[in-house]
C-alpha cells in the first residue's frame, strides 16, 4: 500500500500530469470546434442544395424522382 501511496506522489509531483490535462483540454477544444465547423458546413451544403432544388423545380427542370 505504501508503494502505492509514494507512486501517486511521484506522480502528483512530476509534471507528467498536468502535462496530459492541458493535452486532454486542447483535444476536447480541437474536436468542439471540428464538430461547429463541420455542422456548418453541413448547413450550409444542405441550404445550396435546397436552393438548387427550388430553383430547378420552378423552372420545371427536375420533374421529381424517375420511375
Amino acid at each position: 500500500m505504501k508503494s502505492i501511496i509514494t507512486k501517486v506522489q511521484k506522480f502528483m509531483k512530476s509534471e507528467d500530469g498536468p502535462t496530459a490535462v492541458e493535452y486532454a483540454i486542447m483535444l476536447a477544444l480541437i474536436v468542439i470546434v471540428c464538430l461547429t465547423a463541420i455542422q456548418a458546413v453541413g448547413t450550409a451544403a444542405n441550404s445550396a442544395f435546397q436552393n438548387v432544388t427550388t430553383q430547378m423545380n420552378a423552372t420545371g427542370v427536375g420533374g421529381g424522382v424517375a420511375n
